[in-house]
């Protein structure tokens, strides 16, 4: 009898005090931003001279104090990489392989091989495919419950990329194979009126057809809706929520026309509105986050997927980067630097969850770091099991967010584009403060090669290459060695056969 009325008083006080939220698995958000590069915000992530974060002029151009109130609770890092490109970011994100592995080394054309002249044959225009490791499917295998918002791009129409469901997510709202929207405006069905069968149409909001409202606003209020029905089904959530903003098409954002009226530059008044409309979702979310009570047990991560193409000039060295050389595209700096800011929603040390991935508040971190390391450090905080046959080229974070140095960590990061854009068929390889670039020129008969300091010459304004020949051999023999290491496709020349770094 007394064993009978134990388990009974037991099973009262589990329906009276349930388990508290931060026991379970916690929730994670990837907030990322297209085409936004490190300086695109009003949180300054720059180091300075000191190695603290300091506000530049670009800086100034923002209103975001979402970003603001994020980066207080955060750590924040100044030197955090991405490919040039989207598409190779955004496989990267979700396997933790360097592209040059994966093999989606340039941006995917929707409807056609965009390899260029003398890309790679072989390189993985198709993008994800069906059955690779992948964050999403790794964490739907463990219970969670896989949530798409927004730009996918993970391959062309009739891939398996096409449709995030594919490669592990269980809810995809407006991913598909588009690198940006035709518009962003409801009236317009977030579509082209010349092109009704245009893949860039965005798909998955006919609800908010004909509406006065914005894309940027329209995904908020579906992915708020749709983490609702993860905490009623008693699940937690990966919410990649991958805004479609703020690529191109530059189309000013309304409801902020006003905060940026005085910029002299008109695209760089329309380019504001569109990051401030960002700033707003990411407040609305987080709000959202505090009210249902899921704050404290979600952790968030903010990036963008490559560097900024605020059109302020075609110039190579004018973008909104600056003082970063270079833009979207670009070899430099400029173009392979982004914003990365990584916080508890509600910061608790006593919460279990937050013990297992500590983020310093107010923290910064100057130490190099990539989008590849997402994967890993998820992959160990969740406990995922991540089969012995997939290779990670990304490390765990985990020391990094603490602010302290990782004297473990290998400081390299390797960027492979065998294509035609901005900087055309190059290389690059980052070890610790030395950066070298190697560009093929294929039809030419020699190569280039940079070779820069970053510790002394953080803006890439002093090529080093002919005054230090030998440490520019050792850096060219590693980035062909590295480069080797990840069964990277080189450009083809003419008769096609391959090329790979070597000294002019």
């Amino acid at each position: 009898m007394k064993g009978s009325l134990l388990a009974g008083l037991a099973i009262f006080l589990v329906l009276m005090f349930p388990a508290r939220a931060e026991s379970a698995d916690p929730n994670v958000v990837v907030f990322l931003i297209d085409d936004m590069g490190i300086m695109d915000t009003s949180v300054p992530m720059l180091a300075g001279p000191d190695g603290k974060p300091r506000a530049y002029p670009r800086n100034a151009m923002y209103r975001t104090p979402n970003m603001e109130r994020l980066a207080a609770r955060s750590t924040r890092f100044g030197n955090f990489q991405a490919m040039s490109v989207c598409s190779p970011s955004r496989a990267s994100l979700l396997t933790g392989q360097n592209p040059s592995r994966h093999g989606t080394t340039n941006w995917i054309h929707p409807m056609e091989n965009n390899r260029t002249e003398f890309g790679p044959p072989g390189w993985n225009w198709k993008g994800i495919a069906k059955g690779t490791t992948t964050l999403p499917g790794l964490l739907q295998e463990k219970g969670y419950r896989t949530i798409h918002f927004g730009k996918g791009h993970f391959g062309p129409v009739g891939s398996a990329g096409e449709d995030p469901r594919s490669i592990g997510f269980d809810v995809n709202v407006a991913g598909c194979s588009a690198g940006h929207p035709s518009s962003y405006f409801g009236k317009d069905n977030f579509a082209s009126a010349k092109q009704p069968d245009s893949p860039n149409n965005v798909p998955g909001l006919e609800k908010y057809h004909g509406k006065d409202i914005h894309l940027s606003e329209a995904l908020t209020l579906e992915a708020i809706a749709e983490i609702d029905k993860a905490a009623a089904a008693g699940k937690p959530f990966f919410l990649n929520f991958a805004h479609y903003a703020v690529h191109t098409p530059f189309q000013i954002d309304p409801r902020f026309a006003a905060h940026h009226a005085a910029l002299a530059n008109r695209n760089a008044a329309v380019f504001a509105t569109l990051i401030e409309g960002i700033d707003t979702s990411l407040g609305q979310l987080l709000d959202h986050l505090e009210k249902s009570g899921l704050a404290e047990n979600t952790l968030v991560l903010f990036l963008g997927d490559n560097g900024s193409d605020c059109p302020l000039g075609e110039a190579e060295n004018v973008g909104s980067s600056a003082p970063l050389r270079g833009k979207k595209g670009s070899c430099y700096e400029g173009g392979v630097r982004i914003p990365f800011i990584a916080a508890w929603a509600r910061p608790a040390e006593a919460n279990p969850a937050q013990a297992r991935l500590p983020i310093a508040v107010g923290g910064h971190q100057n130490q190099l770091a990539s989008v590849e390391d997402v994967f890993p450090t998820l992959a160990r905080m969740l406990r995922l099991a991540v089969p012995v046959s997939h290779a990670v080229d990304g490390q765990d974070l985990a020391r990094l967010l603490t602010g302290a140095p990782d004297p473990a960590r290998a400081r390299l990061f390797l960027m492979h584009y065998p294509h035609d854009h901005r900087s055309s068929y190059w290389s690059s390889l980052r070890l610790d403060e030395w950066k070298v670039i190697y560009r093929y020129r294929p039809g030419q008969e020699q190569p280039r090669v940079e070779l820069y300091h970053l510790g002394d010459d953080p803006f890439e304004s002093r090529d080093l290459s002919s005054r230090n020949p030998e440490q520019t051999r050792r850096m060219v023999g590693r980035l062909a060695a590295e480069l080797e290491l990840h069964g990277a496709q080189g450009p083809v020349k003419a008769d096609g056969s391959v090329m790979r770094p070597v000294m002019p």
